[in-house]
């Protein structure tokens, strides 16, 4: 029989696990697949334990609110009034405002590209209408038609912003954003032009946005949790959110291509003021709960092929085959007849 030699075991889920392998031709013998005529002196043991292992994949993230989103005017005129940086803007409140008037914050997916009138129809004509709905404004159905009752309630909305009072809604009136924004930067200027940038702004929600190695790509999915360690070393919950399907070229020739990977945090009161600041992220990829786990080092490699552990039982040993699982933390799950919790391995002193 050879001595015990150090060896590396690697497992997949595409992350390598090194581990220390005691690496021993054990053949067995006997009538009993589980003994050996010759087993190792007893070592120092381990007890098997239950317990639930995860494997985590540690990486960096930044926090922050999102990537910022520029507004362009699409109307004539000049600025005349801008909100300050950091101001957070609701539906039906001046984004900016051009020859005085306000052009307003309608919320909505669908960027609103024409001029409507009575008789139109389409999915913009139910985005306006909810939203003048949503400030107050009644006397009409929501759906996707654009009657003289909807042109009634555009010419109060009108009335009221200041707009002239033609019951044609126009979308260089407003801005359309998903839901509240924070205003991040004022590329435009008093006296500018309101046909080109006018502001840059993002949402209200503070997330996490990650860089992820395309080799780490299989980790991460949409809905895993993730655990997210602020600057001050606290940590909040998070979840995936979105996993991007598109890779970016590294900077360099030496640096890794990336995706995009946004974690959302349930919890925005343990932030603080907190933007723009690195943090590190632990994404939970796997679990298995109730697993019977031993140390990594337990393991044996077995002359037949696969792996054992040296079972100890007082002054006497013996080698089991197990099957492996789930390696996380140093320990790995581990199946095999007659392995019990409390049952005792041997591992290298």
């Amino acid at each position: 029989m050879n001595r015990p030699v150090r060896a590396t075991l690697l497992t997949g889920a595409a992350v390598a696990v090194a581990a220390a392998v005691t690496a021993t031709a054990v053949g067995f013998g006997g009538d009993s697949p589980t003994t050996t005529g010759d087993a190792a002196p007893v070592p120092a043991t381990a007890a098997v334990t239950r317990a639930t292992l995860t494997q985590t994949q540690q990486v960096n993230g930044t926090l922050d609110y999102g990537e910022p989103v520029t507004v362009n005017g699409r109307g004539s005129g000049v600025i005349t009034w801008l909100p300050a940086a950091g101001a957070v803007i609701g539906r039906g409140k001046p984004v900016y405002k051009a020859d005085n008037r306000p052009v307003s914050l309608f919320y909505g997916g669908l960027p609103l590209y024409r001029r409507l009138h009575t008789g139109d129809t389409g999915d913009d004509v139910h985005e306006v209408e909810s939203n003048l709905a949503a400030l107050g404004y009644t006397g009409f159905t929501v759906d996707s038609s654009y009657t003289a009752s909807t042109a009634t309630a555009v010419r109060r909305w009108q009335k009221a912003t200041g707009h002239p009072q033609n019951g044609v809604f126009d979308p260089a009136d407003v801005v359309r954003a998903p839901a509240q924004l924070r205003v991040t930067a004022l590329p435009g200027h008093l006296g500018d032009p309101a046909n080109g940038p006018i502001l840059t702004y993002t949402g209200t929600t503070r997330m996490v946005r990650i860089a992820l190695d395309v080799g780490l790509q299989g980790l991460v999915t949409k809905g895993m949790t993730a655990t997210v360690t602020l600057p001050d070393g606290k940590t909040v919950d998070g979840t995936v959110a979105m996993v991007g399907s598109v890779a970016t070229a590294g900077q360099t020739p030496s640096d890794p291509a990336t995706i995009a990977v946004t974690v959302v945090l349930a919890d925005q009161s343990g932030l603080g003021t907190l933007d723009q600041a690195p943090v590190g992220v632990k994404l939970i990829s796997a679990s298995v709960q109730d697993a019977l786990t031993v140390p990594v080092a337990a393991l044996v490699a077995l002359a037949e092929g696969g792996y054992g552990v040296q079972v100890v039982i007082g002054s006497a040993s013996h080698y089991v085959p197990v099957k492996l699982g789930m390696f996380a933390n140093g320990r790995v799950q581990i199946t095999s007849e007659g392995i019990t919790e409390g049952t005792l391995v041997g591992v290298p002193s």
